[in-house]
């Protein structure tokens, strides 16, 4: 996705990560360069910090370091996450009695208390702005509540509600709120720990965030779209439709300023 943003022409990108329990800072700390020096080629200026998102005060000081070194914060990407093998520990099969409550907490605290506490820090800078991009990454619908995806499934399937609820509350300001989901698994080390040759090229993610982060998606806010379905041979803007999914939660009976999120 920041490869994708840099070569689309973003000028200055701040990047984050931070290590799971089953992994080390150094790990993580050549991820990082390795990410960096990767941007870095494309043109783009970077600033790559340690950090985990699960952490309000690591959250702030992640906004503030980007601050300091650019003018502005016009896109927000909630992109970190944690699998089910922290609360499962690789076994598909176990039940929740045979879960580990520490790895079930930090795939919350990642999954959707970090989302939130990015938001609360970047805002006051996103609001000086007319237009601001928020893009949660979510998952695929059918896999949310898969007993093998317990708790991440469920941790996305609440971020997609956060998502309606901030676009809401945002929906006067020129910021959007919208979730990208990749459309399946990825073929990363996202899962297991190592990347195994199954699953989406990392890739397919990218036209769509492109085009969210981008000025032709500004009639869309609290919207969900799947990015796998990305066609190249119509516009970016019929690609971006034939992408879009209905909301996962049925639409509100009160009045609401989301008008492109329900179909």
């Amino acid at each position: 996705m920041a490869v994708a943003l840099a070569e689309s022409g973003l000028s200055g990108i701040t990047i984050t990560a931070a290590p799971g329990s089953d992994e080390t800072i150094a790990e993580i700390e050549e991820e990082l360069k390795q990410a960096k020096a990767t941007l870095k080629k494309a043109g783009i200026k970077v600033n790559a910090k340690l950090s985990d998102v699960g952490v309000a005060i690591d959250c702030k000081r992640a906004i503030e370091a980007h601050m300091d070194i650019f003018p502005s914060m016009d896109i927000l990407i909630n992109n970190a996450g944690k699998a089910g093998r922290y609360a499962h520990l690789g076994d598909t099969d176990n039940d929740i009695s045979s879960h580990n409550p520490a790895g079930v907490s930090e795939i919350i605290a990642t999954n959707l208390s970090g989302p939130y506490f990015m938001l609360h820090h970047a805002l006051p800078y996103m609001r000086r702005l007319t237009r601001g991009r928020i893009i949660n990454v979510s998952k695929r619908t059918e896999s949310m509540h898969r007993k093998a995806w317990t708790p991440y499934g469920p941790t996305k399937a609440a971020l997609e509600a956060a998502t309606i609820a901030w676009a809401e509350s945002l929906a006067e300001t020129g910021i959007t709120v919208n979730t990208l989901s990749p459309g399946g698994a990825v073929n990363t080390k996202f899962g297991t720990g190592t990347i195994t040759g199954h699953g989406i090229d990392p890739q397919t993610i990218r036209p769509m965030t492109v085009w969210l982060a981008s000025s032709d998606s500004d009639e869309f806010n609290g919207c969900r779209f799947v990015a796998d379905r990305w066609d190249p041979s119509v516009t970016t803007t019929e690609a971006a439709l034939g992408c879009q999914e209905s909301q996962i939660f049925p639409e509100p009976e009160r009045d609401t300023p989301l008008k492109r999120a329900w179909f």
